[in-house]
């Protein structure tokens, strides 16, 4: 937890100084009086690329802390999430959860983190077209399913090298909320996770 705690310090941080500062400076940029059509331009350009950079600002913050998280259950938070995500990229996410599942609080930040990270693998990785996510409940626990339709990859192998920092973290979430984890890929077959997280 205390990744989390440093990750909301930066968040606020990001949201509450550098935000706010950049909003000034272009207001202050807006009370320059300038006739000159080229200065009038460069102006205009400087003022889109403080936008541009706001924008991101809120991104990076918002995936250091999903703020909404604690307003709204993770079901809420992981739909508003792909929404952000499907509008930039051209992977189709189906994301379904079962009616009433019910998801501990204290777990939800590293269901969310998980989720953040398959997505970005598949992004990065898999040249997937779709990726399914599934969160339902069952008897013996919750489970959370992915599914892509992308290259696939040789597990132990990818374990072993770079591309594993991914997986890496995927498991290490799993061993802090005790939840199983089983991945089931091979090249040109794309990629299962199965994360089970037993009753409690």
């Amino acid at each position: 937890m205390i990744q989390e705690q440093e990750r909301k310090r930066i968040a606020n941080d990001l949201h509450d100084s550098l935000g706010p500062m950049l909003s000034t400076v272009k207001l202050y940029m807006h009370g320059i009086a300038v006739s000159n059509d080229a200065d009038k331009q460069s102006l205009s350009k400087a003022s889109g690329y403080i936008d541009e950079t706001i924008n991101n600002l809120r991104e990076i913050s918002y995936n250091l802390l999903p703020s909404s998280l604690n307003r709204n259950d993770l079901v809420i938070v992981v739909r508003e999430y792909i929404s952000r995500i499907t509008s930039h990229h051209l992977l189709k996410i189906k994301f379904e959860a079962a009616q009433n599942v019910t998801i501990q609080k204290k777990i939800e930040i590293h269901l969310f983190r998980i989720i953040q990270e398959i997505v970005h693998n598949t992004i990065k990785h898999a040249d997937a077209t779709v990726l399914k996510l599934l969160i339902t409940g069952q008897s013996d626990g919750l489970f959370l399913i992915s599914e892509d339709n992308g290259k696939g990859f040789d597990l132990n192998g990818t374990r072993e090298g770079a591309g594993g920092l991914g997986l890496k973290s995927i498991e290490n979430r799993c061993e802090m909320i005790d939840a199983t984890l089983k991945i089931i890929t091979a090249k040109n077959e794309g990629c299962k996770i199965i994360i089970k997280v037993p009753n409690k």
